[in-house]
């Protein structure tokens, strides 16, 4: 044995598990009156935010919550979600966050699969959740968030406790739990559950520390900066960044719904530095009328992520004062693990190939050990031609610790030592990723694969389109081609013989879409076209 591993042990002062938990009540210690929490006219310092989890989190256990169980959330971006990132794990208990657009079945069969014992939910969710609650099989105790910005006319008591009533029969003094192991399970996300029911994601404590971390270092995020919450905190933990805000020391601005004139409001207002979004969200900003839109007096930091979004949004962006960094993630890794980190060499390209670069999904965080594009079948790494296609693939501490209740589907996922994303990429000659498909969306026409992905965003580019989303058509001859669903910029019309006539110009033959519809397109809450729809639809054209 190694002299540097004889009686050199782990103790108390020298290892303690990775938690984010430290973070707030760092932040309190050193930084007590500062602002940390914002929302319309609720202010809150890190000593008020500190005091309202520990209290919440006593008041949680006096109920008899304890280490393992479940907690769900069912809210807008207000601050008890933001809270619960904090008061329900400092019980030892599991934060469980529910889609707020979710139906009663899928929001039943969450809260049953979950084993939750709690659910805090804003009344404005009313309708969905007094149904989804005919169907749970468990004894659940109910608490109502009830905010005077919800929309009035939706609201309706749901459960006999109210947030701010039940938090005030918690203690002051009360002591919260540390993990006892940094493995310790500290968040369940649900996955959309497109093609069944959604799986359960658990992450632990050491990964939602490092995620917060390298989050930081991987988007230059300064101390005191001031951060919007456009991203749901529901989706992925809202990307990590409930902890990794208070980490620096930031403030967390709530925004309730996604309003692109009230974006602009709070910029200006609140001097906002960063927020992330996914590109239907850039969309909607990069369209906005004048009389929405305010002038930035700074640069704004924006992430994107989600569906891949066209390279002339990057363009739309920049020229309001906007600095978009593309990065790439999903559910199962704790949001983002890749990011397009930008080269000084490409400073002089052309704006086209620039805007090209900044749509790929690049190259791993700071957090993420590897990540690689494999064959599937053997394992084997594709070539970096930028041309072979094969799966994402990832190792990291920030990859779930499995899906609850699912060894199989776990074990499948992680099959080989790597996690399987089930998205279809290239790897360049850099090592930068660009993503071609997921697996299902991918389009093969007499033989030939065709990438959804890059049929978009040529329609992207015409000034008509506002958003392009193509699936797989059935045709008799070819067995699939390609079939469009466009969303129009208001008041810039075009025709269908249009728009294939300008994908001709740029386009092989075979990948020209042979049918384009337009409509509005179905989108998740995290604003993901929702393809599965779509295919359906596109079965049904002629």
């Amino acid at each position: 044995m190694s002299h540097y591993e004889t009686n050199l042990n782990k103790n108390k002062a020298n290892f303690v598990p990775l938690t984010p938990l430290s973070f707030l009540q760092r932040a309190k210690d050193i930084y007590p009156t500062y602002e940390a929490l914002i929302y319309e006219d609720r202010k809150y310092t890190w000593t008020q935010v500190y005091n309202r989890c520990v209290k919440f989190a006593s008041a949680l256990e006096k109920i008899g919550i304890k280490k393992g169980d479940t907690v769900s959330f069912l809210s807008f971006n207000t601050p008890e979600i933001f809270e619960a990132h904090y008061s329900v794990p400092m019980t030892g208990a599991v934060l469980n966050t529910i889609n707020i657009r979710l139906d009663a079945k899928t929001i039943a069969y969450i809260l049953n699969h979950s084993d939750a014992k709690v659910l805090v939910v804003d009344r404005q969710l009313h309708k969905e959740v007094k149904k989804a609650l005919k169907s749970i099989e468990n004894k659940i105790t109910i608490i109502d968030i009830v905010d005077k910005y919800a929309d009035k006319s939706k609201t309706e008591k749901i459960g006999d406790l109210e947030y701010e009533t039940f938090l005030k029969t918690g203690d002051d003094t009360y002591e919260w739990k540390m993990p006892d192991d940094e493995w310790q399970a500290i968040s369940l996300s649900y996955t959309s559950g497109t093609t069944g029911n959604p799986k359960g994601v658990v992450y632990h404590h050491r990964g939602s520390y490092l995620m917060s971390t390298g989050s930081a270092a991987a988007w230059n995020m300064p101390n005191r900066l001031n951060f919007l919450t456009v991203v749901p905190m529901f989706h992925c933990n809202g990307w990590g960044y409930p902890w990794t805000v208070p980490m620096l020391n930031g403030r967390t601005i709530c925004l309730r719904n996604i309003d692109i004139k009230k974006i602009f409001e709070l910029i200006d207002k609140y001097n906002i530095t960063h927020f992330g979004g996914a590109p239907i969200v850039l969309n909607m900003i990069t369209g906005a009328s004048e009389s929405e839109r305010k002038k930035l007096k700074h640069k704004v930091s924006v992430l994107t992520a989600g569906a891949p979004p066209p390279s002339i949004i990057f363009k739309k962006m920049e020229a309001l004062g906007f600095d978009v960094m593309h990065v790439y993630g999903l559910t199962e890794t704790y949001g983002h693990v890749t990011q397009c980190a930008w080269n000084d060499n490409w400073n002089n390209l052309d704006e086209e190939k620039k805007n090209e670069i900044k749509a790929r999904q690049g190259v791993r965080y700071p957090n993420t050990e590897g990540v690689t594009i494999m064959d599937p079948i053997t394992m084997k790494e594709v070539p970096r031609d930028g041309k072979t296609i094969g799966e994402i693939m990832i190792r990291a501490n920030v990859v779930m610790k499995g899906y609850f209740k699912d060894k199989n589907s776990t074990d499948k996922a992680m099959r080989g030592g790597w996690f399987h994303t089930g998205d279809l990429a290239v790897m360049h000659e850099d090592g930068y990723v660009k993503i071609q498909d997921r697996s299902k969306d991918i389009i093969i026409s007499g033989g030939e694969n065709i990438s959804s992905i890059e049929i978009e965003n040529t329609l992207s580019k015409h000034p008509s389109v506002s958003i392009a989303a193509v699936v797989a058509k059935p045709d008799e001859k070819w067995g699939e081609v390609p079939c469009a669903f466009i969303e129009t910029v208001k008041d810039k019309k075009v025709t269908e013989k249009e728009l294939i006539s300008f994908c001709k110009e740029t386009l092989a033959g075979f990948k020209v879409p042979k049918k384009v519809e337009f409509c509005e397109l179905p989108k998740t809450s995290t604003g993901k076209i929702q393809k599965f729809e779509l295919r359906k639809k596109a079965k049904d054209l002629n």
